[in-house]
């Protein structure tokens, strides 16, 4: 099973402890309707290094995604097993508006990110 969940807006940041890939989907006025937010911790002291936050429920493992996809407009999560937060989808598929902007936090934040997880695909 899998969950497909659409943005207009991505963002990359790196933070002191953190990396962060945000992917919103905004309103008119420019407030946030939907986000998903996926981040590797840097920190020893964490528990598990990679997150991924949905609309406020974060779910964490460090072998939570099993791979990794981006083609085009699309980065694909496989996850290891069914997420309960995500109702037991095992696939989460991320479509984004392809602006230039877009596409470099992608291609960016990807790598960093997902890392060892990234397995195929090209940006």
């Amino acid at each position: 099973m899998q969950t497909t969940r659409s943005y207009d807006t991505v963002a990359f940041d790196v933070r002191d402890d953190a990396m962060m890939l945000f992917f919103a989907r905004t309103s008119e006025q420019g407030e946030i309707d939907d986000y998903l937010l996926l981040m590797r911790c840097e920190n020893d002291d964490l528990p598990h290094s990679l997150y991924i936050e949905i609309n406020e429920q974060q779910f964490s493992g460090h072998d939570l995604v099993r791979e990794a996809r981006m083609s085009d407009n699309m980065l694909t999560l496989l996850l290891n097993e069914p997420a309960a937060e995500l109702n037991g989808e095992q696939q989460i598929v991320l479509t984004y508006e392809g602006t230039a902007a877009n596409k470099a936090s992608v291609e960016a934040g990807a790598f960093r990110v997902l890392g060892e997880c990234l397995a195929g695909g090209n940006a």
